[in-house]
């Protein structure tokens, strides 16, 4: 039998010529060889500076509840959240964002609260800001955490959810925000036109220096359950699929990127991160803008509870995981972990 030479060949050899067949050129574990060599070629880096750190803020004294949910996550009151926040400064990360726990005789269908001067992420922002002034403050602007419906935008009569009204309102919210110290605001809502109404409202207010991070590809996921238990801002009726993200879709995602880019966002955003690697990869292949992904709580949570089962290596996945946001495509990345990530990664 005769063989024709292709890439099977060495394998149908001689012993002998087995040998001679494997001197290779190209031998990709030469650098593979040692932990020193390793790093020197590791093509994606994950620093504290990629890092975002969510907090839960709620009312009240000298109190941390943890998440049932999320195991190792809190809700602060705002004594206590001052010193996570330095810890999480002294760790080197240079970002929070912040999620408020409403009170139920708060809440209105018109999210009146998130737009009150004295509200408690309003209060929580100017604290923040007088402790710690440089380390940078995203705040969530979205109805949900305010809303009696528990949805993101203003419910009519029929059920229906109101774009054009919801906005109105999360342009208040976003200007009370950037009158508080916010750095950045970080419309969740999926909303159409908010990006537009908030950078207008921001600007002829004389907040022209405030960004604006878009949740640009928001999806209607699965994975959010732990972050509504921490909020308790789940719906009271229905579901959000009337304006998150259809998870079947990604060139919608480019439509959303188009609009947010025009409409004046600085950042734009991915949530969840884990199942949306390739819409991380789609909208960093797309735009020069900084690309943000939100690791979510379910992702969090779940990789915790593994943990806990001794079914993985807790820190080695949590590494993995993030390491794989950044290697699609992600500048920046919002992560329960962060605190433990930084002390990890700290020199």
């Amino acid at each position: 039998m005769v063989f024709t030479k292709n890439i099977f060949t060495p394998f149908l050899m001689s012993s002998e010529s087995h040998k001679n067949a494997l001197n290779l050129v190209q031998r990709p574990r030469r650098l593979r060889r040692t932990d020193a060599l390793r790093r020197m070629v590791t093509e994606t880096q994950l620093t504290v500076n990629d890092l975002i750190y969510p907090l839960f803020i709620m009312e009240g004294e000298n109190q941390k509840v943890e998440v049932s949910s999320m195991p190792g996550s809190y809700r602060y009151t705002l004594d206590l959240l001052l010193k996570e926040v330095n810890e999480a400064w002294e760790l080197g990360i240079p970002a929070i964002a912040l999620f408020p726990l409403v009170a139920e005789e708060k809440k209105d269908n018109a999210g009146t609260e998130s737009y009150n001067p004295e509200g408690l992420i309003q209060r929580t922002v100017r604290a923040i800001k007088q402790a710690i002034p440089d380390i940078m403050i995203i705040t969530d602007i979205a109805l949900d955490p305010f809303s009696s419906k528990g949805h993101d935008g203003i419910v009519s009569e029929e059920g229906e959810i109101l774009n054009d009204e919801t906005v109105e309102v999360l342009v208040k919210q976003a200007i009370s925000h950037a009158q508080a110290g916010a750095d950045i605001v970080a419309p969740s809502d999926m909303m159409d036109g908010r990006i537009g109404a908030i950078r207008q409202g921001l600007d002829e207010a004389g907040y022209t220096q405030v960004a604006i991070l878009a949740y640009t590809a928001k999806y209607a996921s699965a994975y959010y359950g732990p972050f509504r238990d921490a909020l308790d801002s789940a719906p009271k009726f229905g579901d959000k699929k009337t304006y998150q993200m259809n998870p079947a879709n990604s060139r919608e995602a480019l439509t959303e990127l188009a609009l947010d880019e025009a409409e004046g966002a600085d950042i734009v955003m991915v949530k969840p991160a884990l199942a949306y690697l390739d819409i991380i990869h789609l909208l960093r292949s797309a735009t020069d803008l900084p690309v943000a992904a939100y690791n979510v709580s379910g992702e969090y949570a779940m990789i915790k509870a593994a943990g806990k089962m001794g079914w993985i290596d807790e820190k080695k996945v949590m590494l993995e995981t993030l390491t794989s946001i950044k290697r699609a495509g992600a500048d920046l990345i919002l992560t329960y972990f962060a605190k433990e990530v930084a002390l990890i990664l700290r020199p």
